[in-house]
């Protein structure tokens, strides 16, 4: 997928701001930010924004920071995005959503009749999908707008269910749905590493090119020995909490897989929090946005710290089951579409303008 003129468009708005006479040293949003010695992206966004939630600021620099969000070096220059999730000198999310749908409007539908796509989300997946959001999370969005993107014109209809586990096991492969919405594939070429379970993602899904980047940071209490690992090797022995039908190559990519560690899976991300205020888990892996929600309404921001030398960004897509007919021609239509949103800018913005709802929401909630 084309990542250039996003990428331009932010480099130009960085340099603006410069011009303008914006200070580089302040951790401001809207402004061009250089990184000090002793900064992350964590501490960076709790003062640009109030919250330790940085996935958009690693959105908007993806190019710069590169896969190693943990890794942040002194001298490099972050645009901070705006409190509406948009890149400073550029249109706002708002005008470049309506902008598109207006063109997309203006085009001609097909009169064939062809059956809506039947979309599967998982619900209480704040910002990704949930119900209380807009439009459902901004992983809906993107399927659904995709649908209507790069000469697509396609009906379709999204259910919430919230068994995870279902979805691979039973409703995508017996058709009762067409397309999973945010699915973690792993690495296929590394199948002796994988777990049964992950590799039954290899044999019996196909997915789109990568929607979504998440950052996913690994949490403890401060008092934890595990605070201070700085390499995965470091929690071997670790009871380490991952929610029940979550991923988990990215712990055995790295050797961790039971008996090295043992697996604790609750159902939501608070409840990994609360396994570690209660000495029931040592480790806690998800996304930052996960984390950060799950802190939030815990209220434990205090208690519970973000590895600062250890993190992983993995790839998010949409699945289909092998076994359904009209699978690949699906993947295609949405890759199809998802490609345009890029290049027209409007992938950023659905994005940006959930997470600025969700970060909004969880201001309330620290508040």
């Amino acid at each position: 997928m084309e990542f250039r003129p996003l990428l331009a468009r932010i480099a130009a708005a960085g340099t603006a701001a410069l011009l303008l006479g914006t200070s580089a040293f302040a951790q401001e949003a809207c402004t061009a930010y250089t990184v000090k010695d002793g900064d992350t992206l964590g501490s960076i966004a709790q003062a640009a924004y109030g919250t330790g939630d940085y996935q958009n600021i690693f959105n908007a620099n993806r190019e710069v920071i590169g896969d190693n969000p943990a890794g942040l070096s002194s001298g490099t220059v972050l645009n901070l995005p705006c409190e509406d999730g948009s890149i400073a000198g550029d249109a706002t999310a708002a005008q470049i959503i309506e902008e598109q749908n207006k063109i997309a409007a203006s085009k001609p539908k097909s009169n064939a009749y062809e059956p809506p796509v039947k979309f599967l989300a998982g619900g209480n997946y704040a910002p990704f999908s949930d119900e209380a959001l807009e439009g459902g999370g901004f992983l809906v969005r993107l399927a659904q707008t995709a649908m209507h993107r790069g000469g697509n014109t396609r009906d379709y209809a999204t259910a919430f269910v919230n068994d995870w586990g279902s979805h691979l096991d039973t409703l995508l492969p017996t058709g009762a749905f067409d397309v999973g919405l945010g699915w973690y594939m792993p690495n296929c070429e590394k199948r002796d590493l994988l777990s049964d379970s992950m590799r039954y993602r290899c044999d019996q899904f196909d997915s789109t090119l990568p929607v979504y980047e998440p950052v996913v940071g690994y949490y403890t209490t401060k008092e934890s020995p595990f605070a201070a690992a700085t390499s995965f090797e470091d929690y071997k022995g670790a009871r380490i909490c991952r929610m029940d039908g979550y991923f988990t190559f990215d712990l055995e990519e790295e050797g961790l897989a039971p008996p090295a560690i043992e697996l604790v899976r609750p159902v939501l991300p608070e409840d990994c929090m609360e396994a570690l205020m209660t000495g029931a888990a040592d480790v806690a892996g998800m996304e930052v946005q996960s984390a950060a929600d799950a802190i939030a309404k815990l209220g434990i921001g205090s208690d519970v710290v973000e590895n600062p030398s250890l993190s992983k960004v993995l790839s998010m897509s949409f699945i289909t089951h092998k076994s359904n007919p009209f699978g690949k021609q699906y993947i295609t239509l949405l890759n199809r579409g998802l490609t345009e949103m890029r290049n027209t800018g409007e992938w950023y913005a659905i994005i940006s303008s959930t997470l600025e709802e969700h970060n909004k929401k969880l201001m309330e909630m620290a508040n």
